[in-house]
């Protein structure tokens, strides 16, 4: 098995918990947050998926599906076009409200399908390549990629546990 195998099967996981933790929800139950400081599950499957989004389409050097294939037009949040929920406010938070789950569950599947496609590009030699200087060890491709997958599947557990709050 090669390094990108085992990145194709991470990023394969992330979905199922994802689609499970929106399915058949409604605006309120996906907006619901147990204190005014929570995320809800609205923003916690947005905001995983803006990062996929964000990072994959830098280290691809293409467009981010959001912009690209009309998503933040779809969604007509009150945010930036280029937001990704990094340090968002209980406000901010608030302002991601979607009107059912399959809105997320669907522009979280044309992100993912992204992600395989550039996957596929990837050799094991690439992800050894530094992509940022900036930190303290730089950053490669493998660190960021794997950085990603620990991201979306944290946020997409978080997720399905406040669906279990949710529907109790």
């Amino acid at each position: 098995m090669r390094s990108t195998d085992v990145l194709h099967e991470a990023y394969g996981r992330i979905g199922g918990v994802v689609h499970s933790a929106v399915a058949g929800l409604d605006a309120d139950q996906l907006a619901y947050r147990p204190t005014e400081t929570s995320n809800s599950i609205a923003w916690l499957v947005w905001h995983l998926t803006r990062i996929q989004d964000d990072h994959i389409a830098d280290v691809a050097g293409s467009e981010q599906v959001w912009t690209a294939a009309g998503w933040a037009g779809r969604f007509g949040l009150p945010l930036e076009l280029s937001d990704t929920g990094f340090r968002h406010s209980p406000e901010q938070v608030a302002a991601v409200r979607v009107s059912d789950g399959s809105l997320l569950s669907q522009y979280y599947d044309a992100v993912h399908e992204q992600t395989r496609a550039y996957l596929q590009t990837v050799t094991d030699d690439a992800l050894d390549h530094v992509i940022d200087e900036s930190w303290d060890p730089p950053v490669t491709l493998g660190v960021r990629l794997v950085s990603v997958i620990g991201d979306n599947l944290q946020h997409a557990g978080q997720a399905a546990y406040l669906r279990g709050l949710v529907t109790a």
